[in-house]
């Protein structure tokens, strides 16, 4: 097929063209069809009129969501019937039409809101939503400021294992699968092991991976299975570095989200996020102090929200660091100062009311490391694999995760995680709900 995108179709005034896609909208005027027609690039507005008689006959079948071939004259509309958009000045007097593929009637109306399980439920349809094609193009914008932002600041990119050994990072729940030789193997709950071992040979690396946790969440944060965006680096003196390098990965992505999709901010009624020269950071006590609230390890819910709106009113940032979390609240293989304790150089980045990212400097010494596993009740052998690149010489280094499709969330103020998630997994949903 010999086809023009519909983004071509402006330089295309007064050609005859040939264009496929969706119907998205039909409408009929007195003895006119007007079908608006969208693929990859965009919507058009296309006009069949009686004088193309076998073509009104065809167009009298559709309804949204048929697949149509559709040729017809580029023609530019009249002053003032013209629309909004790159499209909105011109439309295709139609000479024919092909149905490629028809649609049964729909199961509800396209541009109605629908409730989050309606909306999962129908996902094969309902990602062809302008809203779902938002939010994934937002996503794709993230993923893309992310990995250009790792390699400006010299990171090299790495494929982290999906599948682990006994180790599964010691912590989290973690979904059991049978393996070979009758073994035992865990869906990696992170990249954490792998991203460090990677500083041996690069010093600095990052991946994108997928992360699978099996606590049993069901709440609006919380996925199964989500995406991770994860850095580690060498050679620093603190988590100040990791933290510094975090920064200006996620200026760098706003700035080209901001760039790139202002339309998008204002179909969902949001501005683009404001960080400035230097995001704001608080110790947990001192969060804890501003709110008003008793010493915890960690912020709940709640108390995210509120930092955050303390951040945006004071200190004119939708982003905000919480740092000094007690060394027993965090991952084992996070380093503590002999001269801060009983609190570790971890980090966690908050955005929008939402915990996106946790970091820290992380222990570089093998024999320290032994002993912090002993500590925790971990038995090393377990995790020889892991220990190896530590036995042979690790410099102090650090890092951070963050969560894609909450960042996604927050980045466009979807109320729930599942909802910036293309095909989420949960407690109660594979594709289709696990449970009525």
């Amino acid at each position: 097929m010999e086809r023009t995108i519909n983004r071509e179709l402006p330089a295309q005034i007064g050609k005859t063209v040939t264009i496929a896609g969706w119907v998205d909208v039909r409408r009929d005027h007195g003895k006119l069809i007007f079908l608006d027609v969208r693929d990859r690039s965009g919507i058009v507005q296309c006009v069949v009129t009686p004088r193309a008689s076998e073509a009104m006959e065809i167009a009298k079948e559709l309804r949204p969501q048929f697949t149509v071939a559709i040729v017809g004259e580029l023609k530019e509309r009249p002053e003032n019937m013209r629309g909004a958009g790159p499209f909105g000045g011109i439309e295709l007097s139609v000479q024919s039409v092909v149905i490629l593929s028809r649609a049964q009637e729909l199961p509800f109306d396209m541009s109605a809101e629908l409730n989050l399980d309606t909306h999962l439920d129908y996902l094969p349809l309902t990602l062809r939503t302008a809203r779902s094609r938002d939010i994934f193009t937002m996503q794709e914008t993230i993923l893309e400021g992310f990995r250009s932002s790792m390699r400006k600041q010299d990171f090299t990119e790495f494929t982290a294992p999906a599948i682990v050994g006994e180790d599964a990072e010691g912590g989290a729940a973690a979904f059991r699968v049978s393996y070979h030789h009758d073994t035992s193997a865990f869906l990696a709950t992170s990249p954490q092991f792998y991203k460090q071992i990677m500083v041996g040979p690069f010093e600095r690396a990052f991946t994108v991976a997928k992360i699978f946790r099996a606590e049993k969440h069901s709440t609006t944060r919380h996925l199964s299975e989500a995406t991770s965006l994860d850095f580690e680096m060498g050679f620093i003196e603190s988590h100040r570095e990791p933290m510094a390098v975090l920064s200006r990965c996620v200026s760098d992505i706003v700035s080209l989200a901001t760039e790139r999709h202002p339309d998008m901010f204002e179909r969902f009624d949001l501005p683009p996020p404001v960080i400035g020269d230097e995001i704001p950071t608080l110790t947990l006590r001192e969060a804890q102090k501003i709110l008003g609230v008793t010493e915890a390890p960690d912020l709940d819910p709640a108390g995210e929200r509120s930092i955050c709106e303390w951040a945006k009113k004071e200190r004119a940032s939708d982003f905000v660091f919480i740092t000094a979390f007690p060394t027993k609240a965090r991952a084992f293989y996070t380093y503590e100062d002999p001269h801060e304790a009983p609190y570790s150089r971890g980090f966690d980045l908050l955005f929008r009311g939402l915990e996106i990212n946790s970091g820290s400097q992380r222990m570089h010494d093998y024999d320290a490391l032994i002993g912090r596993m002993h500590e925790r009740g971990l038995d090393p052998q377990k995790f020889s694999f892991y220990l190896q690149a530590f036995k042979y010489g690790l410099p102090p280094h650090g890092g951070s995760a963050t969560g894609l499709e909450r960042m996604t969330a927050r980045m466009l103020g979807i109320a729930n995680v599942k909802e910036a998630t293309a095909f989420p997994r949960d407690l109660n949903r594979i594709d289709i709900r696990l449970s009525e």
